[in-house]
């Protein structure tokens, strides 16, 4: 079992900055990787961001390479996801996710299936 809980969501101008935090618990971890998601209403949940725990190897999704950055503190066992020059279409509620197995293939991380524990987001709205 792993619980994850996010923080730091909030309203933004376009162009500024947040950062998102998770903080994970629980007897099955660490974790082999977590990651970032993010979904809008009527939409699917989409791949933001991911890291191997033990690693620190990422993974970022097109849409945000150069402006969203995952990163971890092993002695907080909390994950990060900061995220820069905002843009109103990264409004969404943002998914902290636990990987609790190991994952093979890159294109893994990528996949929300992949994600056994998830905590209940975090709302980023960015004002134009």
């Amino acid at each position: 079992q792993v619980q994850v809980v996010e923080s730091g969501g909030g309203l933004v101008q376009a162009g500024g900055s947040l950062r998102l935090s998770c903080a994970a618990s629980g007897r099955s971890f660490p974790t082999y990787a977590m990651g970032w998601f993010r979904q809008v209403p009527g939409k699917e949940r989409d791949f933001v961001a991911a890291i191997r725990w033990s690693a620190g190897s990422t993974y970022h999704a097109d849409s945000v390479k150069g402006r969203f950055t995952i990163s971890r503190d092993i002695t907080k066992n909390t994950v990060y996801l900061q995220m820069n020059s905002l843009q109103p279409e990264d409004t969404a509620v943002y998914y902290c996710a636990a990987v609790v197995k190991s994952l093979y293939s890159a294109a893994d991380f990528y996949q929300k299936g992949s994600y056994g524990y998830w905590g209940q987001g975090t709302q980023v709205t960015v004002s134009s």
